[in-house]
């Protein structure tokens, strides 16, 4: 399973901006981008005028910072999201949305993106009733997604551990069973996250 094992802080600092990797850190005096607004290494602190090239790689490698995907992987959203009908943007973030370890952490589950995966590869996670230890599954409408009875109090405690996050309208929370249902697939509209897809897709067009 590849995946990016580096500092997430650093991702942040090269972004320039907070991609809330750590959960609850970033939300505190020891966020790096709150200590040290600058990007890493020794010319960090230069200031550097940046290409419309650089913008559109910089937009995607944050975009594949804050889902937690790897460059094939992403390539190959870009490709479904270019064969379906509407806008390509629009359709790339929505996939990535749809990811079963992006649903964990939008339910509340997990601190951040990188946590609710480990949640999901090691087995806590069912959807319709049926493990599923795969974080890149995309869920449909309709689908139910469970935590499992036994690991309830792992994953969820007393309370959401994600306070920064806030809960998307298409999913339906039942905290009795500790299941959110997909009611809709996500607009774009219902996707917060700060990106820019439209330089993504300038970036693939080339």
């Amino acid at each position: 399973m590849a995946r990016y094992t580096g500092p997430g802080c650093k991702l942040c600092r090269r972004a320039q901006k907070k991609l809330f990797l750590k959960g609850t850190r970033c939300m505190t005096g020891k966020c790096a981008i709150l200590r040290r607004n600058y990007p890493p290494g020794l010319k960090g602190q230069e200031t550097k005028k940046v290409s419309d090239y650089g913008l559109q790689l910089r937009e995607k490698q944050n975009a594949k910072a804050i889902y937690g995907v790897l460059e094939g992987q992403f390539r190959l959203y870009f490709a479904k999201a270019a064969r379906q009908k509407g806008v390509t943007g629009d359709n790339l973030l929505i996939l990535l949305e749809r990811r079963l370890d992006n649903v964990v952490f939008r339910a509340g589950w997990a601190e951040s993106r990188i946590q609710s995966r480990q949640f999901v590869r090691h087995g806590h996670v069912m959807v319709n009733g049926k493990s599923v230890n795969i974080p890149s599954y995309l869920v449909d409408m309709d689908d139910v997604v469970t935590v499992k009875e036994k690991s309830r109090k792992l994953l969820i405690g007393d309370k959401v551990k994600n306070p920064g996050n806030k809960m998307p309208i298409w999913l339906k929370m039942n905290n009795d069973n500790a299941s959110a249902q997909v009611l809709r697939l996500p607009k774009r509209e219902d996707i917060e996250v700060e990106i820019n897809e439209n330089l993504i897709i300038a970036l693939y067009s080339k």
